[in-house]
């Protein structure tokens, strides 16, 4: 599942849960966090409070990325007489804003309840403002039973579908009017009966929150029950203490829903279509490219080589002309070695950290229960990627000739990681000086730290001993002492031009899927389509892959030897793309309406586009040395 406050997803995350097609299986196999809670029929049914977070009711813009303690005593919620009790949480949960606690309100297994009071809470002035303030913003209240989000269930479209949206709103923000606010909620519980262990497993959750003035009503107010349209609804006042008294009505249906699959619920494919043709969309960019890449090896490339490599009728032979007349300079090291070295090797350890997060998604074993898995996966893969990291940048400098190699295994540990970090660090502040309780506390910043310290970092020195030990790569072709003149250029060959026509195909191979995605992370909704961002992820790979191939061979054509950085930025430029991408999401989308909103965005929607700027540019780089050695290898150099 892919929840962010604010933290990515790039990202930010994201196949459906496995499902079993009968008890027996549904007994003898669960994933990692899946594992059942057995009731009976007097068992207490815990709900548990999470972070009050912005949403997109009735596909309104959302207006905010800052989420709240439900326990912040600015909305003064009802509580237990003991101090509520935190969840253990995981690391990647914390980070994306999950503070779990233990809720006042008591349901007992199959025991209905009718307008059951819960407390009745004095909210001053200033309460009452910030309360309404959130209202207009969309707030969505989340709960957690049995580990399952308590949903809101609308219906949309002509056919009037239902759709669950996790959490439900705080109050209702009505047009010329006062917010109003909603205190008394009608929970509906689904339940199925496991006959083999006579035991209950609760299977949905769904809350349906209301706004009534019970002062107004008269003690004799039971919800919805009496005549809810002539009870009026509970505003308050800005000006003056008010107050609200909590209630609530549990309903418990038996269904004959299997409990493996209570999720679907929340995991629908929404606009399957648009996946579809996001996908098709793609196919045919990488046919294309494909097709390009095809025809330049097959046809001009081939026969460049065979008569590059004719010893008969020597006479005959034409002088080199295109790509050959580089082969003294094409693999002449490029300025900034150790910063190239470095990128690539960090972009190398994104590209497998991603790679193997999305297997693991796609198999299923990030079950959206595990709350936080995909985060915590991706940060621990990250971490034991460092190896690679610090291998790939230790032979590329030595490729390049450098020498000061402590420069470069402190470079790969430090460098990216420190801007990533840093700006993390730097967010975080806005986050407390907005009291959110997404700010990271200082605890698991030293946990997120020691891990890039006591883990990262070893193992990147150790890939880069590795490294540094393995031979030197060897050219194919010599390399001459005197530069080659570069004449000059076409437009669309010149560094910028060509960077930025590269990078749009693999954007256009994306954007749509990315549309999802971003929208998953700002919106807090579950993005669980990891099928679909598989063969996406794959088309992208291919993409960037090809598309730097094609622009290296015209650059060397047009006796331009400056490849090493190009491929890298080539298929690094998508990023450029998918920055200007999030800022059309905000301003189509998005309504912020406060500067620590913008500033949280806008520093996450950078940091995400840097890190897709690494991983990109370092599939680019390597698609194309590796096509480089291929030509010039396979001719014959007098």
């Amino acid at each position: 599942m892919t929840r962010f406050t604010p933290l990515v997803s790039a990202a930010g995350a994201a196949l459906l849960l496995v499902l079993s097609t009968g008890p027996r299986l549904a007994e003898a196999f669960y994933l990692p966090g899946m594992a059942p809670t057995e009731f009976t029929d007097t068992s207490d049914v815990p709900v548990m409070v999470n972070a009050l977070t912005p949403g997109a009711e009735n596909r309104n813009a959302v207006k905010s990325v800052i989420a709240y303690d439900y326990y912040d005593p600015m909305f003064n919620f009802c509580k237990r007489e003991t101090e509520p009790e935190s969840q253990p949480e995981s690391l990647g949960s914390i980070l994306f804003g999950d503070r779990i606690r233990s809720s006042p309100y008591q349901l007992v297994m199959m025991r209905p309840e009718n307008c059951k009071i819960l407390c009745t809470q004095e909210v001053k002035a200033e309460q009452a403002k910030f309360i309404n303030e959130r209202i207009r913003e969309n707030y969505l209240i989340n709960w957690l039973v049995d580990g399952l989000p308590a949903a809101h269930v609308s219906q949309v479209g002509p056919e009037e579908q239902k759709v669950y949206s996790i959490g439900f709103p705080l109050g209702a923000d009505i047009e010329n009017g006062q917010p109003e606010l909603h205190n008394h909620y009608e929970i509906s519980i689904d339940y199925h009966k496991n006959e083999l262990k006579d035991k209950l497993r609760v299977i949905g959750v769904a809350v349906e929150p209301f706004s009534f003035d019970v002062a107004q009503a008269g003690e004799e107010y039971c919800g919805i029950d009496k005549n809810a349209d002539q009870v009026p609804p509970k505003i308050l006042s800005e000006t003056k203490t008010n107050s609200v008294t909590y209630t609530y009505s549990v309903h418990w249906k038996l269904v004959d829903q299997e409990w493996a699959t209570r999720w679907d619920k929340f995991l629908l494919v929404s606009e399957p279509r648009i996946h579809w043709f996001s996908l098709v969309n793609s196919i045919i960019i990488v046919l294309f490219l494909t097709g390009m890449v095809a025809m330049v090896l097959l046809r001009a490339l081939h026969k460049d080589i065979s008569r590059y490599n004719q010893f008969e009728a020597q006479e005959d032979i034409q002088e080199d002309f295109g790509w050959k007349l580089v082969h003294g300079d094409v693999f002449r090291s490029p300025s900034y070695p150790m910063l190239l070295s470095i990128v690539v090797g960090n972009g190398s350890q994104m590209f497998l950290m991603a790679t193997v997060t999305i297997v693991f998604a796609a198999l299923g074993f990030l079950s959206p229960s595990n709350r936080g898995a995909l985060a915590t996966v991706m940060i621990v893969f990250y971490m034991f990627f460092g190896i690679v990291a610090g291998f790939v940048s230790a032979r590329l400098y030595k490729m390049f000739g450098g020498e000061s190699w402590k420069r470069n295994v402190a470079g790969t540990a430090f460098l990216f990681p420190a801007i990533v970090f840093g700006s993390f660090v730097g967010l975080n502040f806005f986050l407390i000086g907005a009291k959110s309780s997404g700010a990271v506390p200082f605890g698991t910043m030293l946990g997120v730290a020691a891990l890039w310290f006591l883990v990262s970092t070893p193992l990147s020195i150790m890939g880069s001993y590795l490294g540094f030990q393995r031979p030197k790569i060897e050219h194919p072709v010599r390399t001459n002492q005197i530069p080659r003149q570069i004449p000059d250029q076409v437009f669309y060959l010149r560094p910028f031009p060509s960077m930025m026509i590269g990078g749009v195909l693999p954007f256009g191979a994306i954007f749509i899927e990315l549309y999802f995605i971003m929208n998953s992370i700002w919106s807090h909704k579950i993005y669980y389509v990891f099928g679909f961002l598989f063969l996406v992820f794959g088309i992208l790979i291919l993409t960037c892959a090809e598309v730097t191939i094609l622009m290296c061979y015209f650059h060397l054509c047009a006796e331009d030897y400056h490849w090493w950085w190009r491929s890298f930025m080539t298929s690094g430029a998508s990023a450029f793309y998918i920055f200007l991408y999030g800022v059309l999401f905000y301003f189509s989308r998005l309504q912020l309406q406060s500067f620590t909103s913008m500033v949280l965005y806008f520093g996450w929607t950078t940091i995400m586009s840097l890190m897709f700027f690494i991983l990109s540019g370092a599939i680019g780089f390597f698609a194309t040395f590796v096509f480089v050695r291929k030509i010039y290898g396979s001719i014959k150099i007098d």
